[in-house]
């Protein structure tokens, strides 16, 4: 058997590194001792993963006064998993760049305005492909229109192939943004009548607000999100196809401007703390509770975290998969399954 190691970006020396890379090398002198002793790993847990996007939020507003506008995720939600108060969007500082950082793994610097397909296929397109399942069993649910790109690529060996199900904006592409408050009861009503098992969900109000340079209404948005997500958890805990099978991750698409550049909280798209800090937060069966991490890992990390969650690999990934979410017995699962997971 031949291995390989993929070092992708020579920032990544923290600790979760330098874990990664002990349990493959580790591995790999046991000559993959657990399969051939025929010794047993339980499977993870999880079935089901549901992403959520909090659209541009500054870490100054949101998790960096805590617990703040963010009491639900500080106080009732951070103990039951895992938080990183160093997550970064180490690539370009825009809604639809980090949104396709987070579905791709790739920092491609992308239109923001719709008009452009991501150059690679997405982990939803991966997962599809990989169990033959229906585009129902995979869903894009997001409160920007313009997000519907998503399901899509230019990639000549995937376009038009293994999408997921979308409902964007108002009613799809070039009609408008949706409200929050309805892109949360439309994911509850696909979830309820469909039961997907890998979900995105964009909540906007945050950034939008914060475009109109309305100090007031982006804070309440930060706020409502906030309440969104523990809604949102209430409906996963209480759902059978959902409930002790469901990992959770709540993170941004990019922050806002530090009050020291030109603009401000109004508007972001460049490499300043406040663009770049955003935040994570992961709940689910296979997870550490009430960790605190402070190494960093950035947005291109999360769709190579969910591939072997979910039994495949994403070549084309630029990040890592973040080893510290994982308690001891999911970790062994994942070190067995990281060098064996067939590529796509």
């Amino acid at each position: 058997m031949i291995y390989s190691l993929k070092i992708t970006d020579p920032k990544r020396t923290g600790a979760g590194f330098y874990t990664w890379f002990c349990l493959l090398v580790g591995f790999m002198l046991t000559g993959c001792a657990t399969p051939r002793t025929g010794a047993k790993i339980k499977p993870l847990r999880t079935q089901n993963i549901v992403v959520v996007v909090i659209d541009g939020p500054r870490y100054s507003e949101s998790w960096g006064n805590t617990p703040g506008l963010v009491p639900n995720m500080a106080t009732k939600l951070r103990p039951k998993g895992v938080y990183f108060s160093s997550f970064m969007n180490e690539g370009y500082t825009y809604t639809n760049a980090g949104h396709t950082a987070i579905t791709t793994g790739v920092r491609q610097p992308i239109d923001n305005y719709g008009a452009e397909l991501p150059a690679h296929p997405s982990v939803l397109q991966y997962w599809l492909k990989k169990t033959g399942k229906p585009a129902t069993a995979a869903w894009l649910i997001t409160s920007k229109d313009k997000l519907n790109i998503l399901a899509n690529t230019t990639d000549s060996i995937w376009q038009n192939k293994y999408q997921p199900s979308t409902n964007c904006g108002v009613n799809g592409p070039g009609t408008g943004y949706r409200a929050d408050s309805l892109t949360l009861l439309e994911a509850k009503r696909i979830m309820s009548a469909n039961h997907p098992n890998l979900v995105f969900i964009n909540f906007m109000e945050p950034d939008g607000y914060a475009h109109a340079g309305n100090w007031e209404y982006y804070l309440r948005g930060i706020s409502r999100s906030d309440r969104y997500v523990k809604q949102l958890w209430d409906f996963l805990r209480k759902d059978k196809h959902y409930r002790k099978k469901t990992t959770l991750l709540v993170t941004n698409d990019h922050g806002r401007h530090l009050d020291t550049v030109d603009g401000g909280w109004i508007d972001h798209g460049d490499d300043c703390e406040g663009c770049r800090h955003i935040s994570l937060l992961a709940i689910g069966p296979d997870f550490k509770k009430g960790a605190i991490i402070t190494d960093q890992y950035s947005l291109v990390d999360i769709p190579s975290t969910i591939a072997p969650m979910l039994g495949f690999r994403m070549e084309q990934s630029e990040g890592q998969i973040i080893l510290d979410l994982f308690s001891k017995k999911a970790l062994k699962r994942i070190e067995a399954d990281t060098l064996l997971l067939p590529s796509q």
